[in-house]
């Protein structure tokens, strides 16, 4: 296979990198980075070497099936279950991702959410944008501190660590985490392990969610899960949209049973629950986990060495199936 492999980028990347992958190979961009539709992605199955996708695009095994020429699915971004990847094993198609480079920016959105949630930083804007803010006064916005409060993490792999830290070192917060087995990375934090999720969300202050999504981490965070949360705590979902039943989490935001939630990431992007659009003690926010400069660009470059590696016949760095 030569270098000038046919890339298809179905978004549009940030420039320094779309600039480095046309130097190298035979690229397709999407000028208007408006989504392409199921059927366009079918047909570039038959057309391009390479389909370098993102979190908005819907691989599913109808695309897959749409022609036998992509041979790499290198996606922009961490997350994969936008991909049907037993379809793309199936045709023998690699599919790669983008892990690590995005770490940082995630975890600092998730304590932003959680800032953002607990000071109730949301209604504040809201009410003094539309002119109703009458000035201060004693009761007025009352949110929840940081300090000493437990931190519970879903997930402690880079993301759920990296959020962990900022919360115990920078805001004093307790941590206990769930996940599969106990971490070394925990002992710095002095965190406790739960292994049993229902432990971990009816001592917690504030749950952060740092799972994949599909399979069994889908609606996890359940009703009876919110049931199990303590009366006035907050959720917040940095991690995918399916992992959380927005219904449900509704109904335990609109009764009072959870104080707050900070969502970065939805069901079906850029649709956003409707039950959730009306609550004042949700904060919503348009999926910008990974959204700095420097992030962007490290994840594009990072998908680039995986379609790199690909062309020269070389293990991928990133492979996920």
């Amino acid at each position: 296979m030569t270098d000038r492999l046919r890339v298809l980028v179905t978004r549009r990347w940030p420039e320094a990198v779309e600039c480095a992958l046309g130097e190298r190979f035979d690229v397709v961009l999407n000028d208007t980075d408006q989504p392409l539709s199921q059927s366009e992605l079918a047909a570039a199955m038959a057309e391009f070497d390479a389909l370098a996708p993102t979190v908005s695009d819907r691989i599913d095994a109808d695309v897959i099936a749409g022609g036998d020429r992509v041979k790499l699915i290198a996606n922009y971004g961490v997350g994969f279950d936008h991909i049907d990847l037993a379809a793309a094993k199936a045709r023998g198609i690699a599919v790669s991702n983008t892990p690590g480079v995005l770490t940082d920016a995630t975890a600092d959105l998730a304590l932003t959410l959680i800032l953002m949630a607990a000071r109730r930083a949301g209604e504040g804007e809201r009410e003094l944008r539309s002119g109703n803010w009458t000035g201060w006064r004693p009761t007025h916005l009352i949110g929840s501190a940081l300090k000493d409060k437990v931190l519970g993490v879903v997930g402690f792999g880079r993301i759920g660590q990296a959020t962990a830290e900022r919360a115990h070192h920078g805001f004093g917060m307790k941590i206990a985490y769930f996940a599969r087995r106990e971490s070394e990375a925990a002992k710095a934090l002095d965190a406790e392990f739960l292994p049993d999720l229902n432990d971990l969300l009816s001592k917690s202050d504030f749950v952060s969610l740092h799972v994949p999504g599909g399979g069994d981490t889908a609606n996890l965070i359940d009703a009876q899960a919110l049931a199990t949360m303590k009366t006035g705590s907050y959720l917040i979902n940095t991690a995918r949209g399916g992992v959380v039943d927005h219904d449900a989490l509704a109904d335990a935001l609109r009764s009072g049973h959870l104080a707050g939630a900070g969502l970065d990431v939805y069901p079906q992007e850029p649709q956003v629950p409707d039950a959730l659009l009306g609550l004042e003690n949700v904060v919503l926010l348009p999926h910008l986990g990974s959204a700095n400069a420097e992030t962007r660009e490290a994840m594009g470059m990072r998908a680039l060495a995986n379609i790199e590696a690909f062309a020269a016949g070389a293990d991928l760095p990133d492979p996920v199936a």
